[in-house]
């Protein structure tokens, strides 16, 4: 491209940036602007709910007395599941997490994002079945051999739709909507636990092996919602103009928006933002992730997506078996399981509105540094034993997952979706979710190794290991994640490129930027 073609492609950027913004619409009245693009993304996170359900299963399910007698092992007189299969069941999930992303990261790039969608959720269905006839076979070795498979599969599946569910709603989604939708990630997570702790609950009361297996079977119903999801959603309309497809790009923008959005401009958007990056010679493989400035943008990614295993959330999915070995009984451990998914669950729909209010940096650095005092006090109160340590362990686990989730929690996922360009968004989301599977299969492997009677047994204690890794994470947001609230993926390339201090991009002003490059496009001492 020569100097003249690049300042035409300039001036057009320019033009479709500023007639773009939409980043001063209330939360409200946008989402009725774009009611069917809300409607899809709303659609599309039963795929999240799969995600939260599935994290919450083992640790929930070992707290269940049947699945402990037939997959446990007796100790001082009280059947338990020993820490190394524990450790082995929550980290096979992980693994699969970290297989499928990458994989749903790269096919999702050849074959689309509808088609990635079915497929994970078809073989979702099969990883399931696995699960549900773990117990049939008469070792006990073997037994648990084969529930780990059933998770490894599992887990492979899920990873493939988070990844396109993630890539799909950061391509579609207007930026006033963004950061709001895109908090649905924590939303429906919390959603697919408490549904998931709630099935366990109510099959306590059932005899047998029917009182874990209805637990693993009312996980088909959510492997079949994005499948069926897959066959009407409109193709995400980024991709069809990476391959060419412009005409049919155009369709299914229409497919997305309403009579009051004209589709040709969010498409010429696109094209200019394609543009732009084809300029700077961005490719499609994973190692261009990591050449020139998208190596900052990638490990902004991969670390935002390491953010809530390093507040605690792979304790909290298993708060229920976690609190029993504090000292508290199954039932009212489950109980406090449910009530504090459902108070998280009600501080991530207030986050909505934060997303929108505040920054996504400043949300971050203070809920994490409250977390950090929370688990802290937490472990102060693990140095003495009795009935008042136990209650208020529960209840500063439940002010935990309410603190998470107002701002560190659906905030991480948003600056993992802002952070990568759209030409590498779809590897970019696998990355990310690799590393989230890498960061929790270490938490997974090295937490029942603290906290279960047979190994560290810190029980209320680990409460100041927890508070290390928050004090770790507070310190590398502050260096490391800058503010894109508001901005638009042009915007971001452009604050990227010219390598901003993390401090420097709240304040950056995009029109004197691009006055700046015209003047000197124009003085012929700087050609």
């Amino acid at each position: 491209m020569d100097h003249k073609d690049r300042e035409t492609s300039s001036d057009f950027v320019e033009n479709v940036d500023s007639h773009g913004k939409t980043t001063h619409i209330p939360l409200w009245e946008s989402i009725r602007k774009f009611p069917r693009i809300v409607g899809y993304c709303v659609a599309l996170s039963s795929a999240i709910l799969l995600y939260g359900y599935d994290l919450v299963i083992v640790g929930t399910v070992a707290a269940m007395p049947q699945f402990q007698l037939v997959f446990g092992q007796e100790l001082n007189g009280k059947y338990i599941i020993p820490s190394m299969w524990l450790s082995l069941w929550n980290v096979s999930s992980c693994i699969g997490l970290m297989i499928g992303s990458i994989l749903g990261g790269y096919y999702q790039d050849r074959g689309g994002r509808r088609l990635t969608l079915a497929i994970g959720s078809f073989l979702s269905t099969i990883a399931v079945a696995i699960c549900y006839i773990s117990d049939l076979p008469d070792g006990m070795e073997t037994r648990r051999g084969v529930f780990f498979a059933g998770k490894l599969f599992q887990g492979i599946c899920i990873g493939i739709l988070l990844c396109v569910t993630q890539t799909y709603m950061s391509e579609v989604l207007p930026v006033v909507l963004r950061g709001p939708i895109i908090a649905f990630y924590p939303i429906f997570t919390l959603l697919g636990q408490l549904v998931g702790s709630i099935v366990v609950f109510t099959s306590l009361k059932h005899e047998g092996a029917q009182s874990y297996r209805i637990c693993f079977a009312s996980q088909w119903p959510f492997s079949v919602l994005p499948f069926v999801l897959a066959a009407f959603l409109p193709e995400s309309p980024t991709w069809l103009l990476r391959k060419g497809r412009a005409d049919t790009a155009l369709k299914e923008q229409k497919k997305l928006d309403t009579k009051d959005v004209d589709p040709q401009v969010v498409i010429d958007e696109l094209q200019a933002s394609i543009l732009a990056e084809d300029e700077e010679r961005a490719s499609h493989t994973y190692a261009d992730c990591f050449k020139g400035v998208n190596t900052r943008r990638t490990l902004i990614v991969a670390f935002a997506n390491i953010i809530p295993q390093m507040f605690g959330l792979q304790l909290l999915s298993n708060a229920s078996y976690f609190m029993q070995v504090v000292g508290m009984g199954s039932s009212n451990s489950l109980i406090f399981l449910i009530l504090g998914i459902g108070l998280g669950l009600i501080a991530n729909v207030v986050s909505l509105w934060a997303l929108n209010a505040f920054g996504r940096r400043f949300l971050i650095l203070l809920t994490l540094g409250i977390v950090m005092v929370l688990w802290f006090a937490m472990g102060i109160a693990g140095i003495f034993t009795g009935t008042v340590t136990i209650w208020y362990t529960a209840v500063t686990m439940m002010v935990i997952v309410m603190v998470s989730g107002l701002g560190s929690w659906p905030a991480s996922h948003v600056v993992a979706a802002e952070a990568s360009s759209l030409q590498l968004r779809a590897k970019s989301q696998g990355i990310g979710w690799f590393t989230s599977g890498i960061g929790t299969a270490v938490f997974a492997v090295i937490l029942p190794y603290i906290y279960n009677s047979d190994e560290g047994n810190l029980r209320a204690k680990t409460g100041f290991v927890m508070a290390g890794f928050a004090a770790v994470a507070f310190g590398l947001v502050w260096l490391s994640i800058p503010e894109m609230k508001g901005r638009t993926a042009m915007e971001i390339d452009r604050m990227f490129a010219l390598k901003l201090r993390t401090r420097a991009f709240k304040g950056w002003n995009s029109d004197a930027t691009l006055a700046s490059e015209k003047d000197d496009s124009n003085d012929p001492t700087k050609a």
